[in-house]
């Protein structure tokens, strides 16, 4: 008896699945239909940025800088048992607040009516 050889039967190789599809490239930002945004000229750094808007609008840095000089000059009448000076610096506190926030209303609106 010869030996009987097994007929050949190719091997079966799995079959991959095709590669799954990426919603969007993670390395660029993604294309949105209709919105083409403005390219950067350059980024500015936080010292550029706050000297530019300080000159844009210069009521909202002195406003600020007025709120916090009322606030600790207040507690610190506060703390030394000047109770008159603590009322009427926390009143200036109140004044310069709402200057301030007149002042970035203000700011906002120049802005808008600027652009158009």
């Amino acid at each position: 008896m010869a030996a009987a050889t097994a007929p050949a039967v190719p091997e079966q190789t799995p079959k991959s699945s095709p590669p799954a599809l990426v919603p969007f490239n993670f390395s660029e930002p993604p294309i949105i239909e209709g919105f083409n945004p403005l390219p950067r000229v350059k980024d500015e750094t936080f010292k550029e940025k706050l000297i530019r808007k300080t000159k844009e609008n210069p009521f909202v840095p002195i406003g600020c800088l007025g709120t916090a000089g009322a606030l600790i000059y207040g507690l610190r009448a506060f703390n030394q048992g000047k109770t008159r000076q603590s009322q009427l610096l926390m009143r200036g506190r109140i004044f310069a607040q709402g200057f301030t926030v007149v002042a970035i209303i203000v700011g906002v609106f120049t802005t808008a009516v600027k652009s158009k």
